[in-house]
């Protein structure tokens, strides 16, 4: 499959290779930087390109028939579409998804941490992996400039031990290193600086709630720009109805199932990551087709639409209550970017909360970062377009403005 392509602008001072390697998909952009990490309030020009700017593009459908092998032949596909071997870098950073209780902040990569990495596979085997080959290929390909990485569970690791704590012995916990680590914090982190940019606030003055809604979906609650719940947590299984994967469930399913002949520990492995969420429900899990069923008549797709938001919207609730004040939600994420049904109904019901979206406003044709809930409502609801790639590429040079 051939990467899809971005228009070409001239390499900057400080160029950072951006790899954001998916559990079926690889992501690359290269960004310029003006030598120096934008500031959390937000990106400026002279900090970054935009998102449809720079370098880069994407291959997809990696390991299905008619898609590339493998993470590696993707990451060779993408290094040879960008001349990585020879291009000017700075550096290149790595989204990793899960970095476990040892990695609380983007690390700089050497062999000691590539191996640490990859011993976290367990917990996310669905993008570790695949995180994991887009580090090796770079750094044999590229050895003479830094690698970072970049972990969506840094931006919760300092949730609050009652929020962080699950209720099993705590002996137990301790030695498997069992706590809610929560994921897309890069996702989250941006969204929450950038609402406040909306807004014209501090964002160390906003409290948001932050909805990621894609294949894998999560909630966040954020305080004055800190991370205090997440929907997510010791693995990204649990909380919101995802595309396959079925987000909150009694243990106690998992231990009946287990029970059943015929079904091992890989067997419920794979209805979890692969056969469970929006899929379990109505056989497909692309929230665009779910939506077509739906508007056909499908009463299987019209369920799994409703399970969807229904559980978004307790969420909202539960968000609100941990909160106390809430000055904004925000929209970001493929679906919660391009889906104004799953917005609508989602918070339905909640405008006596002050959360309610404007039915003109939350149609297209607008795109970018805006307010879709109506003019002086209490609570802002806001859709910002995820940029994973510029957050990462901010952090990455922060952490080597600092060394």
């Amino acid at each position: 499959m051939r990467p899809a392509r971005r228009r070409t602008t001239p390499y900057g001072r400080g160029v950072i290779l951006v790899l954001n390697s998916g559990s079926s998909s690889l992501k690359y952009r290269l960004i310029a930087m003006a030598g120096s990490a934008a500031s959390d309030a937000a990106p400026r020009p002279s900090h970054g390109v935009g998102p449809d700017q720079g370098r880069g593009g994407i291959v997809e459908r990696i390991g299905e028939p008619d898609g590339v092998a493998d993470h590696r032949a993707a990451l060779e596909l993408a290094a040879r579409d960008i001349g990585l071997t020879s291009a000017p870098l700075r550096a290149v950073g790595h989204r990793v998804v899960h970095g476990g209780p040892r990695f609380r902040a983007p690390t700089v990569i050497d062999d000691e941490v590539q191996a640490a990495i990859g011993a976290l596979a367990e917990l996310a085997p669905l993008h570790n992996p695949g995180n994991l080959a887009g580090i090796e290929v770079a750094r044999r390909l590229r050895p003479d400039v830094p690698h970072v990485a970049v972990f969506d569970t840094a931006f919760h690791a300092d949730l609050p031990e009652a929020a962080a704590t699950y209720p099993i012995d705590a002996d137990v916990a301790r030695r498997h290193g069992i706590r809610r680590y929560g994921f897309h914090g890069t996702s989250h982190r941006y969204a929450a600086l950038r609402v406040a940019r909306l807004l014209g606030r501090d964002a160390g003055e906003v409290n948001t709630i932050v909805l990621h809604l894609g294949n894998g979906a999560s909630a966040a609650a954020v305080r004055g720009g800190r991370s205090v719940d997440t929907s997510m947590g010791f693995t990204p299984l649990e909380g919101l109805v995802m595309g396959t994967r079925p987000g909150d469930l009694d243990p106690g399913v998992l231990i009946h199932l287990l029970r059943q002949p015929g079904i091992d520990t890989e067997a419920l492995d794979r209805l979890l990551h692969h056969e469970s969420g929006l899929r379990g429900l109505c056989g497909d899990g692309d929230m665009r087709a779910v939506l077509a069923l739906r508007a056909k008549g499908d009463d299987r797709a019209a369920l799994a639409f409703d399970v969807y938001c229904y559980r978004i919207r307790k969420y909202v609730g539960a968000y609100h209550a941990v909160l106390g004040r809430l000055d904004a939600l925000v929209f970001t994420g493929g679906v919660g970017e391009h889906a104004p049904a799953v917005r609508a109904a989602c918070l339905d019901g909640l405008g006596p909360w002050g959360i309610e979206v404007d039915p003109r406003r939350n149609e297209p044709p607008d795109t970018g970062p805006r307010v879709v809930s109506p003019e002086g409502a209490p609570v802002a609801v806001c859709v910002i377009p995820a940029d994973e790639e510029l957050a990462i590429a901010e952090e990455t040079a922060q952490l080597l403005d600092k060394s």
